[in-house]
């Protein structure tokens, strides 16, 4: 099962652009599991995009996506 970390970002040049990214990994468990364990892809993440601050970010099962289209 996979689930996705979703970072709400913004550009730091233009702090009012924000975008949605995100990453999927394979689940460890619970929604809960996936927050305690998403510090360092954040960090990694922010490291590999230094235009942009990463503003928020949750957790949440891929299914819910496609229910949103």
């Amino acid at each position: 099962m996979m689930i996705d970390l979703i970072l709400t970002v913004c550009m730091l040049s233009q702090p009012e652009t924000c975008k949605e990214q995100r990453l999927t990994f394979e689940s460890r468990g619970s929604l809960n599991q996936c927050m305690m364990l998403a510090m360092p892809y954040v960090a990694n993440w922010a490291g590999e995009h230094p235009l942009w601050h990463v503003k928020e970010w949750h957790c949440d099962w891929p299914e819910k996506r496609k229910d949103a289209i």
